[in-house]
């Protein structure tokens, strides 16, 4: 399949030439100032001029809005305490940015990665064609790709930014080919193996008369870490902080001094409340990845818009000369989008940072009080139409809401739910006998929830609701581990490049148990003798036989000992093991909560 041109963006550009060609130069001039700067007699612009950009990141085809835990925010009042308010939708998001562009002249919308993958089903179902779809009715500019852009590899990737119908499934509408995105993906540290070359565009420039903006976007150097090894087969992440100083360099040399660098890398917050002010000193507020990434990355970058870890910031952390340069992240699933003032020097061509006149920017709520966007209602309603007679059918019954995705303890009620399927579906000697089943917690992508969503009734989990939880398709593995190897396993949880900023709790099935100390570091937090299947203590010379998704059985999410199992077996996609589990449940026996009591947790 051949790459086509992104033609609409194109065609914006041109009819934006055309326009001021024929308005003549007073309009033109007219044109590049900022609002209510423009006299009669041909008065020359303002040195400065104010650009507003909107971010936001994470949205994994959340097209409905999110159910459960999932689909709130938590708001720190004015008395210092907290509530959780309803947020995310795309019918809430497009109305949201619309509003927030009236009265801007010059607006860009940038997103920092993951818009599709790990997707409901709504959205899923159909390879994310309806995301793409609302992202180019949201007049998104420009992304970043992230890890999750790759879950099914590269050429689908192509697909998606440049169009075509999809080589298996075919066209997901009769009669409509899908057109690809009219934004620009950026992957400017994803290189090809065998041409070295970038897989798609490193850098974006954003013009609006003589406003110029580069953009440069980068996912994560880890990426092979957090994806099906088929998913990068070919491909090479190179340094976040390389990469962007090496653009920002050229992008200087094309004479674009105003840069924002787009991140598909994150931080934690010391706060989980979406307008929580990480600025204490200078950036002391925010942990993780990111941190290092903004201390180390040129000052010719005047903004950082950042993502994957699902948090909500707006931080300053200083650049490598001492300059304020903001870093944000709009949380997830469209529930924020980040409001960024950035004033461009004509003279200069650059962006204002100094202490008095930095970047200024605020996370503002997708609020579900806003009215609905009629155009993203009748995406949804078409797109529900063709997924309907799957997406309804009831699976099974609960008897309330079951966190997964929104609870943020490190053992899961859903987690473990969705352990105990994986062993269910895989303990038959002839399915591969195994004795215990771990799931990356990762890979949990929505909470189930007890009030409905649709016309299915109060308690009813149907097949779309499931899928959002398991989306991925991945096959059942049941291998051979020994106590020792199942024991590093958890210690990799809490230790090591991956997991020792950011622990990975692996959910467990019924019967396994052990103790998470976490007034102690690294390794040292799992109690090793507390380690017990069914009341037996791990033998570490024994061999187990463990079942897990595929993902893990690769090594993903730095579990590299995983890799070294022997003796596999390969069984059915573990959203049919989940499946199987809700159908022995009914309207008369629901499935209630687990207890979440496998983990004994020490703080």
């Amino acid at each position: 399949m051949s790459a086509k041109p992104q033609r609409h963006r194109t065609a914006r550009r041109l009819t934006l030439s055309a326009l001021a060609l024929t308005a003549g130069a007073g309009a033109l001039v007219a044109a590049a100032l900022p609002a209510g700067a423009a006299s009669g007699g041909g008065a020359a612009p303002s040195r400065t001029v104010d650009v507003q950009m909107l971010s936001f990141n994470d949205f994994h085809g959340t097209l409905e809005a999110p159910q459960g835990s999932s689909g709130t925010v938590i708001e720190r009042q004015a008395d210092g305490t907290t509530k959780s308010i309803p947020a995310g939708g795309v019918e809430y998001l497009a109305t949201a940015l619309r509003d927030a562009r009236k009265g801007h002249e010059y607006s860009v919308t940038a997103a920092a990665g993951d818009m599709i993958g790990g997707s409901p089903m709504l959205s899923g179902l159909f390879h994310d064609e309806p995301t793409v779809e609302a992202l180019n009715k949201l007049k998104l500019d420009v992304s970043s790709v992230g890890n999750h852009e790759f879950d099914e590899g590269k050429t689908e990737l192509r697909r998606m930014a440049y169009g075509g119908c999809h080589p298996v499934d075919g066209c997901s509408e009769y009669g409509k080919e899908y057109t690809g995105a009219e934004f620009q993906y950026l992957a400017a540290n994803v290189t090809d193996e065998k041409t070295k070359r970038p897989l798609m565009s490193p850098t974006f420039i954003w013009k609006k008369g003589d406003v110029k903006i580069g953009f440069i976007g980068v996912t994560l150097e880890g990426t092979p870490d957090v994806v099906t090894a088929d998913g990068v087969k070919g491909l090479k992440f190179g340094d976040e902080v390389e990469t962007i100083n090496k653009y920002a360099d050229e992008l200087n040399k094309q004479g674009v001094k105003s840069i924002v660098a787009l991140i598909h890398e994150g931080g934690l917050p010391a706060d989980g409340a979406y307008n929580y002010d990480c600025n204490a000193g200078s950036g002391a507020g925010i942990s993780g990845a990111i941190v290092d990434i903004a201390k180390n990355v040129d000052p010719k970058v005047d903004a950082l818009v950042t993502g994957h870890t699902h948090q909500a910031y707006s931080c300053n952390i200083p650049d490598p000369a001492g300059n304020p340069r903001t870093v944000t992240s709009a949380a997830s699933y469209g529930r924020l989008f980040t409001d960024t003032t950035l004033t461009y020097d004509r003279q200069t061509k650059d962006i204002v940072r100094t202490p008095v006149s930095a970047p200024k920017p605020v996370n503002k709520l997708v609020s579900r009080d806003l009215p609905k966007a009629p155009d993203m209602t009748e995406l949804i309603t078409r797109w529900n139409a063709l997924a309907a007679p799957v997406a309804s059918r009831p699976m099974g019954f609960i008897s309330a809401d079951i966190a997964g995705r929104g609870s943020e303890a490190p053992e899961k009620p859903l987690g473990d739910l969705i352990a105990d399927a994986q062993l269910d579906a895989t303990a038959p000697a002839d399915r591969g006998g195994a004795q215990l089943a771990i799931m990356n917690p990762g890979g949990i992508r929505a909470d189930l929830a007890y009030k409905a969503a649709g016309a299915e009734g109060d308690g009813v989990v149907t097949y779309g609701e499931s899928y959002t939880v398991q989306p991925f398709n991945n096959l059942m593995n049941v291998v051979d581990l020994t106590g020792a190897q199942l024991v590093t396993a958890l210690q990799q949880q809490v230790s090591g490049t991956v997991n020792g900023p950011n622990p990975k709790i692996l959910q467990v099935s019924k019967g396994f148990t052990y103790t998470l100390d976490m007034t102690r570091s690294g390794a040292d937090r799992i109690v090793v003798d507390s380690v017990r299947l069914n009341g037996a203590a791990i033998d570490p010379a024994k061999t187990y036989r463990v079942a897990m998704n595929e993902f893990l059985a690769g090594g993903g999410d730095g579990f590299t000992v995983l890799k070294d199992h022997k003796n596999k077996l390969v069984g059915v996609p573990d959203l049919e093991a989940f499946n199987a589990l809700l159908a022995k449940s009914s309207a008369d026996s629901p499935i209630a909560p687990p207890a979440a009591d496998r983990i004994k947790v020490v703080k």
